[in-house]
């Protein structure tokens, strides 16, 4: 599976970015998608996560407490490509953001916010907020 991030820019305080991330695998809406970034000196920090939930009725989201009710992660299963909409962006935000995804058949339950739980990784896309 390859994925390609893209979206990061510079962007004051208080503004907004979209990432995406388009993914080559067919079977695309069965994965685990996730969100991690990574700032300057310091490791890489689950962001978000989406996968399916209620026994496969819905997709279900999780966001670090750092970015609760600013981000927004979603999924176009058509398009193979996953969303990180971030609204109200603080400085704090800025790091290098990378997409993964996890395959269904390997994925452990509860592991969405560790980057061990995926197999698979973007590129990464760099997020600067100026102050």
């Amino acid at each position: 599976v390859q994925l390609q991030a893209s979206g990061g820019g510079l962007v004051q305080a208080g503004g907004s970015l979209r990432l995406s991330c388009a993914a080559s695998e067919r079977t695309f809406s069965s994965y685990v998608m996730g969100w991690f970034r990574q700032a300057p000196g310091k490791g890489r920090e689950f962001v978000a996560a989406i996968r399916w939930s209620g026994g496969g009725t819905y997709y279900a989201a999780y966001y670090a407490d750092s970015v609760k009710g600013r981000f927004t992660i979603s999924r176009d299963n058509a398009k193979n490509t996953v969303y990180l909409q971030m609204n109200s962006l603080k400085p704090e935000d800025t790091a290098v953001y990378y997409c993964a995804a996890a395959n269904p058949l390997t994925y452990s339950s509860g592991t969405y916010r560790l980057p061990d739980g995926y197999n698979y990784w973007g590129q990464g896309t760099l997020v600067t907020v100026s102050s």
